[in-house]
């Protein structure tokens, strides 16, 4: 049988490239020997899922445990209602451990209960009458809201001095977020703040990302079914545009073999990748876009309208930075800091926020193409002085991260030159107060620098110049925009201020600085 890459819920063996679904959690059995409660959070299409199942199945096999892997998200429904969510759930889960467990270990008839009591009852009765220890997993936990959730967090730390005779052995809580960050609506906050429901938990663990050699196992199973060829450069490429993200490097490959190179006999070269970083940011697929949905939520809007300027984080909660990092958006850098959690998704994010911008772009010419069809960057230049003297202002209010919305209408008005013929590439980090922008069409590179002078603030001019200096040296290129964005109090009317010079930097490349 055939097998494929999958960007689509859990992976089956038979039907799926995949790696080993266990070996990416961390001292899972050190955690059982302890008879822990944990929480096992991470991103999105991470693999939780897949490595639970798996896991479940190996320690029933073992002959030592019961072990289930059941899901809370039939609950949701009923955030204020925690009887009619667990009757919903405890249905759901009998029918789970009769699929997934030889007969001997099913569950015992559950008395009905009192709401609000029943999930502590059921599971006191399976553990009394298992002949083994039970083991449960529990996923989509954080689909629970207020009082439901409540409710189940203090059933399962009720029964917690009981196990392993009397209640599960151990229990697992899988979902995005840590215990801290449920939703839950009280006191004026929309999440708990707090593990004190759940205070028995040992640990919270994460499942990591790929390796770069896992990458590239992945990768050679479909070598070894079907001769076709990952070069040593194309996995390198893709390790390096995802981080090892699971779902990212499972969607490149299946828009390589499946889409873009369907004969087996040629090798996949770096080229291919990249061209499928490009149709799957254009797609934006279920997994980015989803990812697009949290741009919007106040506490990732205040982490990452600072990082996409380029300032400081100053006082934002640790607690906000940190739901971004389980989220997937961020990680840490190894030398120290944040920074988004790999290229593609430092793609996706400003192309995200520019949508609305761009939607309200008027037409433009594009006088800035030869008769051949080449960029002309004069009458680019030209172009966009134009754009901005006439919509520049007024386009500024439809931009979603106000610090930076002179950068977002910029950057759509690119996207419209580009237009499928041409990359856009962007780099930002904490600190920098810069944004870097890197326009590719055709036989032309132009290395842009976008710089904010801000109240209080010296004229940022040459700070900029030093910094396009080195940007340009990066790119190989002698030539480059420095746009100064105006956005003192005090600034001139922008038909006033509106304006270009020639100038050099000191390491002698040309630069065109725009004051806008």
């Amino acid at each position: 049988m055939s097998r494929w890459f999958n960007t689509a819920g859990p992976c089956q063996a038979d039907i799926h490239y995949m790696l080993s679904p266990t070996s990416r959690l961390p001292n899972w059995d050190r955690l059982l020997e302890q008879r822990s409660y944990f929480v096992i959070h991470a991103p999105r299409q991470t693999g939780k899922t897949t490595a639970m199942l798996a896991l479940a199945e190996q320690l029933t096999n073992s002959g030592r445990y019961t072990a289930v892997m059941v899901s809370a998200e039939v609950g949701a429904p009923f955030s204020h209602d925690p009887g009619a969510a667990e009757n919903a759930m405890l249905g759901v889960w009998r029918s789970r451990a009769q699929l997934h467990l030889p007969e001997d270990l099913h569950p015992p008839v559950w008395d009905e209960g009192q709401p609000g009591q029943r999930i502590q009852a059921a599971l006191q009765s399976w553990a009394q009458t298992s002949p083994r220890p039970l083991v449960l997993f529990i996923d989509e936990i954080d689909c629970l809201q207020d009082e439901a959730l409540i409710s189940v967090l203090r059933q399962l730390r009720n029964g917690y001095p009981d196990r392993p005779k009397n209640f599960p052995l151990s229990v697992g809580l899988i979902g995005l977020r840590d215990v801290r960050d449920y939703k839950v609506a009280s006191g004026g906050s929309d999440r708990l703040n707090t593990s004190s429901p759940f205070n028995i938990k040992v640990r919270s663990i994460t499942l990591r990302n790929f390796h770069a050699i896992e990458v590239e196992e992945l990768y050679q199973q479909h070598t070894d079914d079907t001769g076709q060829v990952f070069t040593t450069q194309a996995t390198q490429t893709a390790f390096d545009l995802t981080q090892g993200q699971p779902w990212l490097v499972n969607a490149l490959a299946k828009e390589v073999v499946e889409e873009m190179v369907t004969d087996i006999n040629v090798a996949i070269t770096p080229e291919h990748i990249l061209k499928a970083k490009e149709i799957l940011i254009a797609r934006q697929d279920t997994h980015l876009d989803s990812l697009a949905e949290k741009l919007r939520e106040p506490r990732v809007k205040a982490i990452l309208e600072p990082m996409l300027a380029g300032l400081a984080l100053g006082d934002t909660p640790s607690d906000d930075r940190q739901y971004l990092i389980d989220l997937g958006l961020l990680r840490r850098d190894p030398q120290g800091g944040l920074m988004i959690a790999n290229p593609i998704y430092r793609e996706v994010i400003p192309r995200v926020l520019v949508e609305g911008t761009q939607d309200s772009l008027p037409h433009i010419s594009p006088s800035w193409l030869t008769k051949t069809g080449e960029l002309n960057t004069d009458a680019l230049l030209q172009a966009f002085l134009a754009f901005w003297r006439q919509h520049g202002e007024p386009l500024l209010g439809s931009a979603v991260y106000h610090e930076i919305a002179p950068h977002l209408v910029l950057m759509a008005f690119l996207h419209r030159v580009v237009n499928g013929a041409g990359t856009l590439e962007r780099e930002y980090a904490i600190g920098r107060d810069r944004m870097d922008l890197c326009l590719r069409y055709g036989f032309v590179t132009l290395g842009i620098e976008l710089k904010v002078w801000r109240n209080k603030k010296a004229d940022p001019l040459d700070e900029g110049l030093s910094q396009l200096d080195s940007y340009l040296a990066r790119l190989g290129e002698n030539f480059g925009w420095l746009v100064i964005f105006d956005r003192r109090s005090n600034a001139l009317p922008l038909e006033s201020r509106l304006a270009t010079q020639m100038t050099t930097t000191l390491q002698g490349r040309s630069v065109t600085v725009v004051r806008a």
